[in-house]
């Protein structure tokens, strides 16, 4: 009786830490979808998860140009409902584009954003940095990249 009764009890514990750790990401939706913090190129643009922004350069304005292998390297910053803009940015930059595939992606001052896929958490890895056709640069406040 006793292993049947310590079974059930870890089972439990296991149910009960799964179902607290699928509810610690609930703050993430309130987060902001941009918020300004600094780093080693002055202040810019970073999502809500503390993960910093970059534009393309080869995009013209308020369209996405990266696909494939590019958007592999480059993901971009998919959004779904409303958007926030948190301190230091102005909700009159933010936008979003309609990619190929229907999804929706995050524009600032008519920008398409993207990550870089090997950034951290508030790590800027590859600033500057020429693929695909274009420079990859992090952006400011104001809509401007840094060069």
């Amino acid at each position: 009786m006793r292993p049947r009764l310590l079974l059930w009890l870890t089972l439990a514990v296991v149910l009960a830490s799964a179902f607290a750790t699928s509810n610690r990401a609930a703050p993430l939706a309130s987060a902001p979808t941009v918020t300004v913090k600094s780093s080693d190129y002055g202040r810019i643009l970073f999502d809500g998860r503390n993960r910093a922004l970059y534009a393309f350069t080869h995009d013209p304005s308020g369209k996405a140009t990266c696909y494939g292998a590019c958007a592999k390297a480059w993901p971009p910053y998919i959004v779904r409902g409303a958007l926030r803009a948190g301190m230091g940015t102005s909700r009159s930059k933010l936008a979003k584009t309609r990619r190929r595939d229907g999804r929706r992606q995050l524009t600032y001052a008519g920008k398409p954003l993207y990550y870089y896929v090997h950034d951290g958490q508030g790590q800027v890895l590859c600033q500057n940095a020429r693929e695909f056709g274009g420079l990859w640069l992090v952006v400011r406040p104001s809509g401007r990249l840094v060069r």
